[in-house]
């Protein structure tokens, strides 16, 4: 099976994209894994198809799935990065568009280079729960903003322990039994913050995270009473933005900003 593909990166977190509306491509999990491999195959953060929409919900869905071949239900900077690669590839005139995942309908607006995502209402939030680990209790907040993530705010992010420290809380029996995206994040002042990411899935850290930068906002509103819009500084050095509203308790209206780049095109035989 010949692939033609895109490669895309938003703030780093980098995808593969191809366009599947015919329905030719149903690649396996250890396709998906060689595709995505950084030395035997093109190197990414997860593989995203384009397909038809078949709920009529949406305009487009896709098919996505992480590096190491699982199935992923929702990923911010791969929206934007798919949202771009649609508007491309059907030469769509429009400002916005809508495409359908696991977590939801996405919708996205284009501004050049960046683009804006809503993310699906999140749930589940829990603040300041204590939870023991090989470097004695750890304080931890966690929100699903379409995936699960775990926050733990750290006085210096150059020095967070995110491999290590990352991929014991990722498989903690706390967050069992499906596990969490895991988030180190550093204050950097009033509305800022810097994020790095031990990502599920890809099962290392990403140079940035969407849904995760956006559970981070959110948690520092309620633990550092920060207000929307915050800005994130990721581990690739961009800057994303996220918004929200809140009322009685509950978040809503969750939006992402940030670039999302074409990056290369070719095909390959999977």
């Amino acid at each position: 099976m010949r692939l033609e593909f895109t490669k895309m990166s938003g703030a780093g977190n980098d995808f593969v994209v191809a366009d599947n509306r015919d329905g030719s491509l149903c690649p396996t999990r250890e396709q998906v894994a060689r595709l995505c491999h950084r030395q035997f195959g093109i190197g990414a953060d997860g593989l995203m198809l384009l397909v038809p929409c078949t709920s009529g919900r949406a305009d487009w869905a896709w098919q996505f799935w992480n590096s190491d071949g699982s199935d992923a239900e929702m990923c911010g900077n791969g929206a934007r990065c798919f949202a771009r690669f649609v508007q491309r590839a059907t030469a769509s005139p429009l400002n916005s568009i809508s495409f359908e995942t696991v977590a939801g309908v996405i919708r996205a607006e284009f501004e050049g280079d960046r683009v804006t995502v809503n993310l699906t209402p999140p749930q589940g939030l829990r603040l300041h729960e204590i939870i023991s680990t090989a470097a004695g209790l750890l304080e931890v907040n966690s929100l699903n903003t379409g995936v699960p993530h775990a926050v733990v705010f750290v006085e210096d992010a150059d020095q967070a322990m995110v491999q290590e420290r990352g991929r014991e809380l990722r498989f903690h029996p706390h967050f069992g039994p499906r596990g969490t995206n895991v988030n180190f994040v550093q204050v950097m002042g009033p509305d800022f913050i810097r994020v790095r990411t031990y990502e599920r899935g890809v099962e290392g850290e990403t140079l940035a995270c969407g849904t995760g930068v956006s559970a981070c906002a959110m948690i520092s509103s309620r633990v550092h009473g920060f207000h929307s819009p915050v800005r994130v500084r990721v581990q690739g050095g961009d800057e994303l933005r996220v918004g929200f509203a809140e009322r009685d308790g509950q978040f809503s209206d969750v939006r992402l900003n940030g670039p999302a780049s074409f990056v290369f095109e070719g095909r390959i035989d999977i």
